[in-house]
C-alpha cells in the first residue's frame, strides 16, 4: 500500500510540472502574439499620421494653386488662409461645451439650396422696402442741403421740397424733416431727411445741442413705447436717428469747442459721420493736414466716431473698416448740377480754372461717403443704431428705479402727433 502510494504522489507531482510547462508555453506564445500585434498597431498609427500630413499638404498645395491661378501673391494668399482659419475657430468657439464641427459644400452629398434664403429674403425686403433716416448738422451755408441732393441724386432736401423757399438763420435750433420714398429697380426705401437750421449760427450757442439730443431720444422712446405695448404692431415705424452727418467748415485749423462739445455728447447715442464740407477750398497738402489735425482732436477728446473698432464683427469686416476710418474726416463736395467732360455729363462744381468732378475720387471724397452711407454699410448703420444706441437707451430706460410703465414715454400729445408731424411732409419719387 506504501509503494502504491508513493507512485500516485511521484505521478500528481509530474503531472503538476508538465501542466506549469504548458502553461508557461502558453503565456510565451500569448506574448509573442502580442508583441506581433502591437507591431502592427503602431505601424497603422504611423501610417495614420502620414496620411494626415499628405491631407495637410493637399490642401495647403490645392490653395497654393489656386491662389497661383488667381494671380494671387503669398501674403495675400497667407492672409485669405489665416482669415478662414479664424473663422473657423470663431465658429467652434462660439458655444462653449458644444461639439460642432465646419461643413463646406465640398463635404455635402448633393446639393442641399440653403443659398436660396437669400433669393427670399431679398424677395420680402423688395415687397416691404425699407427705412433709412439721415440727420444733416452744421452751420448755415456749408451746403447740408445739396450735399444730401447728391447723395441721393434727387431733391430730397428740406430746402429743395419748399415751395418759395427763403433763407433765413433761426434764432433758435429748430428740427425739420422730410420724408420721401425712393424706388430704384423694384427696390423701395423711405427716407427721411432731418434738418437742424439754427445750429451754431448764433452768438451764444451754448447748449445748441440739446434740442438735437432730445430729438434723438425721443425716438428711441417712442419706439420703445410700441414695442411694450401689449398687441404690438407687425412693423414698429422706425423713426430713430441712423446716421448723423456732421459738417466742419473747411478753416484748415483743427475743431472748435462747439464740435468737440456736440461730437462728445451725440456720439454716445447715434453713429455720427464727420465731414469736411466744401473741400474744394483747401488745396491737397491742406486737406491732408486738416484731417490729420482732427483725428488728432477726436482721439485727444476721446470721441467715437462711426464705424467704431469694438464693433468690428470678424476680420474682413475690420479691415475694410480701418481703410474707412484712415480717410475719416472725408473732405466732400456737393452740388446737383451736370457739365460735359469729354463728352461725358458728370456732377461738378464750374470754376473759371475747370471743373471739380463730384464722384472723381481724385478731386473729392464724395464717392467714398456715398459708399459707406448707401452701398457698403446703410444695414450695419441700422443694425448698429438697433442693437447698439437703442439698446443701451432701452436697457437705461428699463432699469431706471421706480418706474411705472404706464407712464413710460412721452406725454399723450406726442404720442397722438408726432415730435415733428406739423413739419413733415411726404413724396413719392
Amino acid at each position: 500500500m506504501k509503494e502504491e502510494t508513493a507512485g500516485e504522489l511521484e505521478t500528481d507531482k509530474l503531472t503538476q510540472m508538465e501542466e506549469e510547462k504548458e502553461r508557461g508555453n502558453m503565456g510565451q506564445e500569448q506574448g509573442d502574439e502580442g508583441k506581433n500585434q502591437e507591431q502592427p498597431s503602431s505601424g497603422n498609427s504611423q501610417n495614420f499620421m502620414t496620411e494626415k500630413e499628405e491631407n495637410c499638404v493637399g490642401v495647403c498645395t490645392k490653395m497654393e494653386e489656386k491662389g497661383k491661378e488667381k494671380g494671387m501673391e503669398e501674403g495675400e494668399m497667407q492672409k485669405e488662409m489665416e482669415l478662414e482659419a479664424e473663422v473657423k475657430v470663431e465658429l467652434r468657439q462660439s458655444v462653449p461645451g458644444l461639439q460642432m464641427s465646419f461643413i463646406q459644400g465640398t463635404d455635402l452629398f448633393g446639393y442641399v439650396g440653403i443659398e436660396a434664403v437669400l433669393d427670399q429674403m431679398r424677395s420680402k425686403t423688395m415687397k416691404a422696402g425699407f427705412e433709412f433716416n439721415i440727420m444733416v448738422v452744421g452751420q448755415s451755408g456749408l451746403g447740408k442741403s445739396t450735399l444730401v441732393n447728391t447723395l441721393f441724386k434727387s431733391k430730397v432736401s428740406r430746402k429743395s421740397c419748399t415751395p418759395n423757399y427763403e433763407e433765413k438763420i433761426s434764432k433758435t435750433v429748430k428740427l425739420h424733416t422730410v420724408s420721401h420714398v425712393i424706388e430704384e429697380k423694384g427696390v423701395k426705401m423711405k427716407l427721411t431727411v432731418i434738418d437742424t437750421p439754427g445750429f451754431g449760427d448764433q452768438i451764444n450757442n451754448e447748449n445748441c445741442w440739446e434740442p438735437i439730443l432730445k430729438y434723438v431720444n425721443e425716438q428711441y422712446e417712442k419706439y420703445l413705447r410700441e414695442e411694450l405695448h401689449v398687441n404690438r404692431k407687425r412693423r414698429i415705424p422706425d423713426s430713430r436717428v441712423h446716421c448723423c452727418i456732421y459738417f466742419l467748415p473747411a478753416t484748415g485749423h483743427r475743431l472748435r469747442p462747439i464740435d468737440v462739445e456736440f461730437l462728445k455728447r451725440l456720439g454716445k447715442i447715434v453713429s455720427i459721420v464727420p465731414i469736411i464740407a466744401k473741400a474744394d477750398t483747401l488745396t491737397i497738402e491742406e486737406r491732408q493736414e486738416f484731417k490729420e489735425r482732427i483725428r488728432q482732436d477726436l482721439a485727444a477728446n476721446g470721441i467715437h466716431v462711426y464705424p467704431q473698432k469694438e464693433y468690428d464683427e470678424d476680420p474682413e469686416e475690420r479691415i475694410l473698416n480701418d481703410r474707412i476710418r484712415e480717410s475719416i474726416p472725408f473732405a466732400v463736395v456737393g452740388t446737383d448740377k451736370e457739365h460735359q467732360v469729354n463728352g461725358n455729363k458728370v456732377l461738378g462744381r464750374k470754376t473759371k480754372w475747370g471743373i471739380i468732378e463730384v464722384e472723381n475720387v481724385a478731386h473729392c471724397e464724395f464717392a467714398n461717403l456715398r459708399d459707406l452711407l448707401i452701398r457698403s454699410h446703410l444695414q450695419d448703420l441700422k443694425d448698429v443704431t438697433h442693437n447698439i444706441h437703442y439698446e443701451t437707451y432701452r436697457v437705461r430706460r428699463l432699469n431706471e428705479s421706480n418706474m411705472d410703465f404706464s407712464e413710460l414715454g412721452l406725454s399723450t400729445w406726442l404720442l397722438e402727433n408726432g415730435t415733428a408731424d406739423k413739419w413733415e411732409s411726404e413724396s413719392h419719387l
